[in-house]
């Protein structure tokens, strides 16, 4: 049996639907997705966080994978990761995001 590849653009609506707690916008809004591959039955998704000192990490990161599982049926495997590299920064937030911090 060939898994299915799970479609990205599920993958990023499921993203949107996770919050940073501490500031109250998504993740995709605030820029933090670094990265998205999908392939045959599985999910990769790279995160960062606005501080390397962020103490959600680890929540924000489960909460990602139970969006991206509940979103994708295809996704038998998702993986979240935490990255640091590049460093966040408030220019890879979304121009709505930027307004609404007035950055």
């Amino acid at each position: 049996m060939n898994a299915r590849t799970p479609d990205e653009s599920d993958v990023w609506e499921a993203l949107r639907t996770v919050v940073d707690p501490e500031v109250g916008e998504n993740v995709v809004e605030l820029g933090l997705v670094y990265r998205v591959l999908c392939a045959p039955g599985r999910v990769e998704v790279d995160l960062t966080m606005t501080s390397p000192a962020c103490p959600l990490a680890g929540s924000i990161a489960e909460d990602a994978e139970h969006a991206v599982r509940g979103a994708c049926d295809e996704a038998h495997e998702v993986c979240v990761a935490i990255v640091y590299e590049p460093p966040w920064t408030p220019e890879r937030m979304s121009e709505i995001a930027r307004k609404r911090f007035g950055w």
